[in-house]
């Protein structure tokens, strides 16, 4: 008996894709449902620790400063601007576009690594010093580590841009990035609200 196999000719597709037609944007996807899955714990255990306490923050523990943290806010939500020309361009395989973008991107990204220390002193309590500390220095970590990782992302990127070897293919690679800025920023405003402002009504 002969056995027959199915043959495609995949010849006439598209060899760049954007979106959800790519298999890194599965793969960011992938990702951002796991890191928000740890930044939720993170929200979550503050809130629990709170009912064990009958002031929040604890008595003889300031509450945060805003100045630092509501400048870090703003300047990530516009940060979105730069990134969605960017991404924008990647689409039209504007690569001039491109480089422009991701170059602005990356020295907004450092300007967001460089506010995150001020954020840690903005807190106005040590890691150790109670569990209310605990809990919101363990939320800035766990954002701050994305933060970072997207920084050396962004600058590697950008470096990329600008080499000999850029291929169709990277510029997808730039939505990718920017599929994942959208969330890091993004998810920055509830916990701003949580970690900064809450104290002030809780």
């Amino acid at each position: 008996m002969r056995v027959t196999r199915a043959v495609a000719d995949v010849s006439a597709l598209p060899r760049t894709v954007f979106g959800h037609r790519s298999l890194m944007w599965w793969g960011t996807l992938g990702f951002i449902i796991i890191e928000g899955t740890t930044l939720f714990i993170c929200a979550m255990s503050y809130f629990y620790l709170r009912r064990n306490y009958s002031t929040w923050p604890p008595e003889h523990i300031f509450r945060p400063a805003l100045l630092i943290p509501t400048i870090q806010v703003i300047l990530m939500l516009a940060s979105n601007i730069p990134m969605w020309w960017a991404d924008r361009a990647s689409r039209r395989m504007d690569l001039q576009g491109l480089r422009a973008g991701f170059l602005i991107c990356s020295a907004l990204a450092v300007m967001m690594t460089i506010l995150r220390w001020f954020e840690f002193r903005a807190l106005n309590v040590r890691w150790d010093t109670s569990a209310y500390g605990s809990v919101a220095w363990a939320t800035l970590t766990a954002h701050t580590t994305l933060l970072v990782l997207e920084l050396a992302e962004t600058v590697a990127f950008t470096a990329l841009l600008f080499g000999n070897q850029v291929e169709e293919r990277d510029l997808s690679g730039a939505s990718d990035n920017a599929f994942y800025w959208y969330f890091l920023t993004g998810v920055w405003v509830p916990l701003y609200a949580i970690v900064f402002l809450s104290p002030y009504f809780m």
